[in-house]
């Protein structure tokens, strides 16, 4: 998410009645579209292979044993998995030089570069000796799939008009999401063929496809129009720090990743431990984890829709809010406690996550000029980290201390979920177009 600090307000702002059209404005549909989906697909396909085979790399290099302690039953401790998922976190922080790029390099250099490295390091991850070799192998890849689907906002959110800006946003993010689903598929249907390592070993198969995706990849025009912008501009002004969103815009980027960071505090943990939790805790089948991931990605599709719609219709802010609630409360149901609430809740939190996508997305990438939209984003991704990292640790202590998921749930979600009520400190932007936010070369 990311978002305006010194903006007018809703009722200063003229309103396109049709629509409008910004510079070569493009369809949702259009290739160039769909081809940042695939490389949105393709950075989900590799960053979260670790989380859907989280459970056998435990089993791997754990140390399983016939006690009911949790360690004994996933293979290692609560605090060592977490940890290790933090570090992977962490390792995000290196998407903010490189989603920062794109201002510098452009969207479509950016996104072929990161996504095509971070996809061969997630292929050398399989591998790994032990487990935290495991975690540091496959922590080089992941600053620059967090790029990647960084910067794949950005394109998107840039490329179509106002009216289509909230459905291609939803493109991206389900192809993401669709990428995602797609390991955490075979994982559960073929676990036992595959191992973490068959897993690991298939993301060659995207980085193979992604030279024939690029051909369709194209820089926004709204981009070249801001370099040529800048460059008439270069000699009055001072030349910018890199990753600088500048003054104007501190407010609105100390709120976006306000809202940012208390997200990830749920969704790090409740994403990262769901498999693990699922395969070593409740022990659920790999043919029923396959039927949640469908399940989940029916859902996921559903709520795309219904975020896009929502976001188009009442607004950035209350679809944001509302079901930025509903994902902490799914992740507490998720965690309760039998194998029937792990389902509906993860199903459920996907449906909710996936309806914020659209109305984060479309809002983050309004609210601030081209310039500077892609270092915006590089700050979103540390926010992003920070509180998934906090959210791991957490969440990870308090379940060894309790050798249960459930109280970790709810100790850890609660907090970050009041921070819903931030969504009112920015404008609503639903319905304007970029230039008429900030004009060209801003």
């Amino acid at each position: 998410m990311r978002w305006c600090g010194v903006a007018p307000g809703p009722d200063q702002l003229p309103r396109f009645e049709s629509g409008g059209v910004g510079p070569n404005a493009l369809s949702w549909r259009d290739p160039a579209v769909v081809a940042v989906a695939l490389f949105a697909m393709a950075s989900g396909f590799g960053q979260f292979g670790a989380v859907a085979a989280l459970g056998s790399v435990a089993k791997a290099f754990g140390r399983a044993g016939a006690t009911g302690s949790l360690s004994a039953q996933v293979g290692l401790s609560g605090t060592e998995l977490g940890l290790g998922l933090a570090v992977l976190r962490i390792a995000s922080l290196g998407g903010l030089p490189l989603a920062a790029l794109a201002d510098r390099w452009g969207r479509r250099a950016t996104l072929m570069v990161t996504c095509a490295a971070g996809l061969a390091c997630t292929v050398l991850a399989a591998a790994s000796p032990s487990y935290w070799w495991f975690v540091a192998i496959f922590a080089l890849g992941r600053p620059m799939l967090s790029a990647t689907s960084a910067v794949a906002q950005v394109s998107a959110a840039e490329q179509p008009n106002t009216a289509e800006r909230a459905r291609a946003v939803a493109v991206v993010a389900a192809g993401y999401g669709l990428g995602a689903g797609i390991v955490a598929l075979l994982h559960g249907v073929a676990q036992g063929a595959l191992g973490f390592r068959g897993v690991f070993v298939l993301s060659a198969v995207p980085l193979l496809f992604l030279p024939v995706v690029a051909r369709h990849l194209r820089e926004s025009d709204r981009f070249l129009d801001s370099v040529s912008a800048q460059k008439a501009l270069k000699d009055k002004a001072p030349s910018p720090t890199f990753g600088a969103v500048g003054r104007t815009h501190l407010r609105s980027l100390a709120i976006v990743c306000t809202l940012t960071f208390a997200v990830s505090v749920i969704t790090g943990p409740a994403n990262s431990f769901l498999f693990v939790y699922a395969q070593n805790v409740r022990h659920v089948s790999g043919v029923i984890i396959g039927v949640m991931v469908l399940m989940a990605g029916v859902a996921g599709l559903f709520g795309l829709l219904l975020g896009r719609w929502l976001a188009d219709k009442c607004g950035r802010r209350i679809t944001g809010a509302c079901s930025m609630l509903a994902t902490a409360a799914c992740g507490i149901f998720t965690y309760s406690g039998s194998s029937g609430a792990l389902v509906v809740g993860y199903v459920a939190g996907i449906l909710a996550v996936a309806t914020l996508a659209p109305a984060a997305g479309a809002l983050a990438n309004e609210v601030f000029p081209t310039s500077v939209r892609a270092s915006a984003a590089g700050w979103q991704i540390v926010a992003g980290v920070l509180g998934a990292v906090i959210g791991l640790l957490v969440f990870g202590a308090i379940a060894d201390a309790n050798d249960q998921f459930g109280i970790a749930a709810v100790l850890t979600f609660i907090l970050p979920a009041l921070a819903a009520g931030l969504f009112w400190l920015l404008p609503e932007t639903n319905g304007r177009e970029l230039e008429q936010l900030f004009p060209i070369g801003t």
